[in-house]
This record gives C-alpha cells, sequence and structure tokens, in this order.
C-alpha cells in the first residue's frame, strides 16, 4: 500500500511540474505576442493555469524580495518539486521496500 502511494504521490508532482512548464511557455508565447489573450481559448487555459499555481506561488512569493517584473517563484517550485521527486520520494521508496510494506 506505501509503495502504490508514494507512486501516486510522485504522478502527481510530475503532473504539477508539467502543468508549471506548460504555463510558463505559454506566459512567454503571450509575453513576447506570438499569442494574445483576446482569444477566448488562450484566455481560458491561462486562466486556469494561473488559478491551478497561484496557490504554489504565493507562499514562495511572501518569502521573496520583489524582483519587479522577473518572478522567479515558478523556478523555485519547479527546484522544490525536483528535490522532491528525484531525492525525497525515491529514498522513502527505499525505505519503505526496504521496510517489506
Amino acid at each position: 500500500m506505501g509503495l502504490m502511494l508514494l507512486q501516486i504521490v510522485q504522478v502527481v508532482l510530475t503532473v504539477v511540474w508539467w502543468i508549471i512548464v506548460v504555463q510558463a511557455v505559454l506566459s512567454w508565447l503571450i509575453a513576447f505576442n506570438v499569442i494574445n489573450t483576446h482569444s477566448d481559448f488562450v484566455r481560458s487555459v491561462w486562466t486556469a493555469l494561473q488559478r491551478m499555481t497561484e496557490p504554489l506561488y504565493r507562499p514562495i512569493r511572501r518569502i521573496l524580495p520583489d524582483f519587479g517584473a522577473l518572478d522567479i517563484s515558478p523556478m523555485i517550485v519547479l527546484l522544490i518539486l525536483y528535490i522532491l521527486m528525484n531525492i525525497v520520494i525515491p529514498r522513502i521508496y527505499v525505505m519503505v521496500a526496504g521496510a517489506g510494506v
């Protein structure tokens, strides 16, 4: 049961990772006016992505100093996700598997 739970957490973290990456790419496309938010589809996707990621960014933005237009909170969240997915969860997996659970 514990191993299955770790695999589910790993999948959820991977999905969150990709949501953040898609949002970052979309924000660059919007910033460089490759696509614009006048399109209903683009606006709805952008709004949905912001609503999904804002709760992750908010605590980090409170801690970080204001960099003006530069927002590095997505990069910090990606770094945290990387550490969780590639260091923390594999170590927990080894401990749980080693315990014979």
